[in-house]
Order: structure tokens, then sequence, then C-alpha cells
């Protein structure tokens, strides 16, 4: 006995999904850092301030800074003055400024701003349609 084999062909809408809402929370995280130049820190062409030459809001000492990764930013002040980001560079372990000109005893304010405390949630779902389909032959 042969088989019959039928062909269906058919088109169909695609589901549309509306209404829903989404919520976002961003707290973000602040931490100060201060210290003076000193002359040792002076070199040929940077200043480089080493953590461990930096107090926090309570003054309590820094071993190191945190680690940055794309949720945080830096600002450096000099003197109370924003200084320009490019003419900084901080790692973990140090602030390297790209700069000779600034005297011992002038005070460097490091300021870290953190935006990992950023929450998103669906507090409406969405409503989506179910798609339709019409067979043509």
């Amino acid at each position: 006995m042969p088989v019959i084999k039928p062909i269906i062909i058919a088109v169909a809408t695609p589901p549309v999904a509306t209404g829903g809402t989404i919520t976002t929370t961003v707290t973000p995280t602040v931490a100060r850092y201060f210290a003076l130049i000193t002359e040792a820190m002076i070199g040929a062409d940077s200043i480089t301030m080493p953590a461990t030459s930096f107090v926090d809001d309570a003054e309590a000492p820094v071993t190191a800074f945190p680690a940055l990764t794309g949720t945080e930013y830096f600002n450096v002040y000099i003197n109370g003055m924003l200084q320009q980001l490019a003419l900084s560079t901080l790692t973990t372990a140090s602030l390297v400024l790209d700069t000779t000109d600034v005297p011992a005893g002038i005070p460097v304010l490091l300021e870290i701003a953190s935006f990992t405390n950023t929450t998103s949630a669906i507090t409406t779902q969405p409503t989506i349609s179910a798609p339709v389909i019409t067979i043509i032959s």
C-alpha cells in the first residue's frame, strides 16, 4: 500500500507582547580616600601615590583600592580642584598622576563611585498574544 503524505501550507503571525513594567533600582556606593603628596612620591615624569598613603572617610588606613570594573568610575581632586580623567591612572595598588607640577604637602582626594548595586525586576508581567495560524492549502 503506498504512503500518501499530505502537504499543508500555512502562515502564522508573530506573537505580540504588550504592557509590562520593569522597575530598575540604582543604589550607588561612593568611597572617598584622602592623602597628602610627599617628596618621595614625586618622580621624574609622574607622581605615584601608593594606596597605603591614603585614609578613608573614617580616617582608617587604606591597604588597597577597589578594583574597577565597568560599573565604577573615579574622580581625582588635587587641592580641591577636579582633574581630567586622562591625567591619572588608578590601580588597586596606587594612584599615578601624570604631572610633576604639584608640590609636596598638597592634598589629594580620590573618589570612587560604584554602580554594582543595580537591580531590575519585572513588576507587571506583559501580555503576550498567541500567534494566528492560517492554513492556505
